[in-house]
């Protein structure tokens, strides 16, 4: 007797409907060693990390009249990024003042928490000396103390895991997460940081390796964590008037940033 063979159209309505495998071709997806992105590279904004060796160095502030919320964020970021420092902000300093003062310092990177309603909900990041700029908004943040069971971090640099950046726009900002972090590693202090990109959300979770023995490892997770989702990028350092590389647009389905399955 012939076994049956289940016809095509019967197979694909036994499997499950998911987002990823009903997402539409992004045809903006593209190969690491394509010509051109190799081209971009080798003249981004942060060919000089990669290239020259440059070592980031961050200063970290909130906006103005800060809240208690923003406080415990930022104490948290300067731990998560090494060679960070936190500047309280006064009123009576702009961002543009605040630029032109780290400008003199040689700090690579700007980051500004913003908030509303004593609620921090945004994160702009300013690349130096040229830009560029980009505004993230920052949803479920998860301090350290709230993680049930959570570890304790060290001074060590951490390795970085980036996922998911697999498009024009998620090359530049997987770069200029790298960027933010030193060169070489510290294995020895095991501990990790992530960026994973999931349909245009990036998800960060920072945790380090816990041996049980010589054949056994776990992952404890350390904190914080917290989810960022572009909303623009902007040629130059934080100027209206700069060209935009790129804006979200509600109204349209964005898949700019490449997505793959969250751990």
């Amino acid at each position: 007797m012939s076994a049956i063979v289940p016809s095509q159209e019967r197979l694909s309505k036994n499997i499950p409907k998911t987002l990823e495998n009903t997402r539409e071709f992004d045809e903006t997806i593209v190969d690491p060693n394509n010509s051109e992105v190799c081209e971009d590279i080798e003249s981004d904004e942060f060919s000089a990390y990669f290239r020259e060796g440059t070592a980031p160095k961050i200063l970290i502030t909130t906006s103005k009249r800060p809240s208690k919320a923003a406080y415990e964020f930022t104490s948290e970021l300067v731990d998560v990024f090494p060679n960070s420092q936190f500047m309280k902000r006064d009123s009576k300093y702009s961002i543009k003042r605040i630029i032109e003062a780290c400008l003199d310092r040689d700090f690579t990177d700007v980051m500004i928490i913003n908030e509303d309603r004593k609620i921090p909900n945004a994160v702009t990041l300013v690349h130096l000396p040229e830009g560029p700029t980009a505004y993230f908004k920052l949803t479920s943040i998860k301090l350290s103390r709230e993680i049930d069971g959570h570890g304790r971090s060290s001074c060590h640099k951490p390795e970085l895991i980036l996922n998911n950046f697999n498009t024009r726009l998620g090359h530049t900002i997987g770069r200029w997460f790298q960027a933010l972090f030193p060169h070489v590693p510290e294995f020895q202090g095991r501990q990790v940081a992530t960026f994973h990109n999931q349909r245009d959300f990036i998800f960060f979770r920072r945790h380090r390796y816990v041996f049980k023995n010589k054949e056994k490892a776990e992952l404890q997770e350390i904190g914080p964590r917290f989810t960022l989702k572009l909303k623009w990028l902007q040629k130059g350092i934080f100027d209206k008037y700069e060209e935009y590389e790129w804006i979200f647009k509600p109204a349209e389905r964005v898949t700019t940033i490449d997505a793959g399955e969250m751990w």
